[in-house]
This record gives structure tokens, C-alpha cells and sequence, in this order.
């Protein structure tokens, strides 16, 4: 098996655990992770990509650099919410967001 494959099925066992997390976790920190581990998984994908192939090394790092600066801004911006919502819900559970009024 070639290093390119574990390297994805690596990625692809990230993709999937991600997916689980924010289908199947109740709270909203869960899904917040499950979906860095998503991204995660896509930066690996394509530095894998950019390292195992004839394609520059510079244009992998670039993109997992955007991937990475996408999770960070994702997170601050999910972080935020779930602060939010901690403190107007007492609690950070998904079912009690129903509830929201616009």
C-alpha cells in the first residue's frame, strides 16, 4: 500500500469521525469539534497530495495554511455563539436551541 493511500485513508477515518461528531453529538462544543476534525482531514488530504506528487510543495502548504486559517476563524466564530447561547440558555445543548426567536 502506497503512503498516498494510508495518507487518505487517514484523512477519510478524520472526514467520517467528524461527520459522526456533529451528527450524533448533542452539545454544541461536539460538533464544533467534529467539524475541526473534518477540516483536519482535508488539510491532511492536501498536504499529502502536494507532498507525494510531481505538484509544488508550496502550493500544498498554501492550501493547508487556508484550511487551517478557515478552522481557526470557524472556531472563534463557533466559539463565540456557544458563549452566547451558554448564557442565555443555561446550557449548551443543541435540542434547547429550538427554542430560538429571530
Amino acid at each position: 500500500m502506497s503512503p498516498m493511500i494510508i495518507y487518505h485513508l487517514v484523512a477519510l477515518f478524520l472526514l467520517c469521525t467528524g461527520l459522526f461528531g456533529v451528527i450524533y453529538r448533542r452539545t454544541l462544543v461536539g460538533m464544533i469539534l467534529g467539524i475541526e476534525l473534518m477540516l483536519n482531514g482535508a488539510g491532511l488530504s492536501i498536504m499529502a497530495s502536494a507532498q507525494l506528487t510531481p505538484t509544488p510543495n508550496e502550493i500544498g502548504q498554501v492550501g493547508t495554511l487556508l484550511v487551517m486559517g478557515i478552522a481557526a476563524a470557524e472556531a472563534t466564530l463557533l466559539l463565540a455563539i456557544v458563549l452566547v447561547v451558554t448564557r442565555r440558555f443555561k446550557g449548551v445543548e443543541a435540542a434547547r436551541l429550538a427554542t430560538m426567536r429571530g
